[in-house]
């Protein structure tokens, strides 16, 4: 499981951490993506490639990106002055190498599995609910709290990080899951690995932003609950997947024209090949081969495509092979076996 939500109440963010762990993740998306075999899904990809990026701040977009100190999140800037960059932005920046190294680790696992199994146009629709319904959670969480008590440490709390998502998916994965997991030494269904990991991550990481956990574990269970109460696929899924089909539609067209061309028969050498055709229709002083349909020169008795014999020489080459086969072979049969033994 990657680092959790890392926060620090009030003012200031500390960024120390260890170095040289990017290379790591990208070895190990090279390595998934690059099986062979492996499937290559394209909405994970983009989501590593965004909180990487957006970490990395390179050339032009370090100007454009707003900073950290401007997107984490805040549930009292949110709620009392409206602040919702904060609310939409904070889960894709990260603190240090280590805080990007973790998440991205098990976005990259839980990714590919989820996308995988439903699909880009679902799985995209997926994480842009989840990331809205845990974020709206501990939106909710922090201003309770502050309402039933004197709890401002949560309603003024620092908060960044994809870990809220990465729970709720994590919820996900797992609902209907019959499985065990091996956890720190201990052996738990898989169905309650998340809750398990809310409270191990809290005790032995207490900086972590609890709040932000338990969040993205009930949005989980919140997407879960409407995704039973719906029939068919969500409005959102049909948007992404209709806005995906306007946009590949030109790549779909042209390849649709060109298994068009190849369909109609390609001339190569003298003869053609691909359609199928009645020997009437073919040209004088050539023979068609039944096998690849190729036209060859009636000199030759041998398919120049396929190897395949002549048809209309089958029964000849039978009686002569008959012929052979009761006494000794003339002169011109052992001549054509050995030209159809060598393949000319």
């Amino acid at each position: 499981m990657g680092a959790g939500m890392s926060s620090r109440r009030r003012r200031g963010f500390a960024l120390d951490g260890p170095r040289g762990m990017l290379p790591l993740l990208a070895l190990q998306v090279l390595i998934e993506y690059g099986r062979a075999g492996a499937s290559r899904p394209p909405v994970t990809a983009a989501l590593l490639a965004a909180n990487t990026l957006i970490y990395l701040r390179p050339g032009a977009l370090d100007g454009i990106l707003p900073s950290l100190a401007r997107v984490s999140f805040n549930p009292q800037l949110i709620v009392e002055y409206g602040d919702w960059v904060r609310f939409f932005l904070s889960p894709f920046y990260h603190l240090s190498e280590s805080h990007l190294f973790y998440n991205m680790t098990s976005l990259l696992w839980k990714g590919i599995q989820l996308e995988t199994s439903m699909g880009s146009a679902e799985f995209a629709s997926m994480v842009t609910a989840l990331l809205a319904l845990s974020q709206g959670i501990t939106l909710l969480l922090s201003k309770g709290l502050l309402l039933l008590g004197d709890y401002t440490a949560y309603y003024d709390q620092y908060a960044v990080g994809f870990s809220g998502v990465l729970f709720a998916m994590k919820v996900v994965l797992n609902a209907w899951s019959d499985d065990f997991v091996y956890l720190h030494g201990m052996v738990i269904p898989a169905k309650y690995a998340a809750w398990a990991e809310l409270i191990l991550i809290q005790i032995f990481i207490p900086g972590t932003s609890f709040l932000g956990h338990l969040g993205g574990i009930l949005g989980g269970l919140a997407y879960l609950w409407l995704k039973r109460s719906l029939n068919g696929p969500d409005p959102l899924t049909l948007l992404i997947s209709s806005v995906t089909k306007v946009v590949t539609w030109p790549m779909r067209f042209a390849q649709k024209l060109l298994r068009s061309a190849l369909s109609r028969g390609r001339i190569t050498g003298r003869g053609r090949v691909g359609r199928r055709a009645s020997a009437g229709d073919t040209p004088r002083g050539l023979w068609r081969c039944s096998a690849c349909t190729y036209d060859n020169s009636v000199s030759t008795d041998i398919c120049e495509m396929c190897s395949t014999a002549r048809d209309d020489l089958a029964f000849s080459r039978r009686q002569h092979h008959q012929t052979a086969s009761s006494g000794e072979l003339s002169v011109d049969e052992i001549r054509r076996r050995r030209l159809q033994r060598f393949g000319r």
